[in-house]
């Protein structure tokens, strides 16, 4: 499913026009992003959580040349589904 899909979805589960619910799937996305940017976390019962994951620094190996390389520490988006999500996936 891609994006206009889950808007069409939406539309049709809610009974908002396409233009609503695109607008109502953007503004979720984007609070959901603004809280991961500002170093939150999103805990949606029964979905799941969203949060933030920091890699470390690390050194690793460019596989062309066997030059070693430094890797620069980043931050990494991540979900953990919820119970009833995993229910739902696995039945």
């Amino acid at each position: 499913m891609n994006k206009n899909e889950l808007i069409a979805k939406v539309a049709e589960g809610s009974g908002l026009t396409k233009g609503d619910a695109g607008d109502a799937v953007e503004a979720t996305l984007n609070a959901i992003m603004g809280a991961l940017a500002g170093g939150g976390e999103v805990r949606l019962v029964g979905f799941g959580t969203f949060s933030v994951s920091e890699r470390k620094a690390t050194t690793g190996r460019n596989p062309r040349t066997g030059e070693t390389i430094q890797i620069a520490a980043s931050k990494n988006a991540k979900f953990k589904a919820g119970k009833a999500f995993k229910d739902q996936v696995n039945n």
